[in-house]
């Protein structure tokens, strides 16, 4: 699913209530901790995303593991930061590989332009010098 359809708040209370497995009262309270935050019509019915009905299910399934709404608060900011930090870890890997294709491409143009100004020189004769014989 798309970014924008992850985040179109289409569904009704009860229509997300659902969704999640949870009564309506439930998504109530998730709002008032700051669990959830549903988008808001004109006459300020709530109306949820399919992100919100992901998000909900996530609260169920931490809950439904006995862990209590500020653990859970706690897990979701924690998630949300890791996600966060995966992205960047993310970018800095592309731009390490893009990094160093260039440096490979900036050597083997360097040794293709040195190629050139080579000259091959003539085998020298060596002559050994002992320097104990006067």
């Amino acid at each position: 699913m798309t970014e924008h359809h992850d985040t179109r708040a289409l569904f009704v209370i009860s229509v997300a209530a659902e969704l999640a497995g949870v009564h309506p009262q439930t998504l109530r309270i998730y709002e008032r901790k700051g669990l959830i935050a549903p988008a808001r019509t004109s006459g300020r019915s709530r109306r949820y995303s399919e992100r919100d009905i992901a998000q909900l299910r996530r609260i169920q399934e931490l809950t439904n593991e006995g862990v209590g709404l500020a653990g859970v608060e706690r897990v979701l900011e924690l998630e949300a930061r890791l996600g966060a930090a995966l992205g960047h870890i993310d970018v800095l890997e592309r731009e390490l590989h893009d990094t160093r294709r260039a440096a490979i491409e900036a050597v083997e143009a360097a040794h293709r332009t040195h190629r050139h100004e080579l000259v091959p020189l003539p085998r020298a004769t060596m002559v050994r010098i002992d320097a104990r014989r006067k």
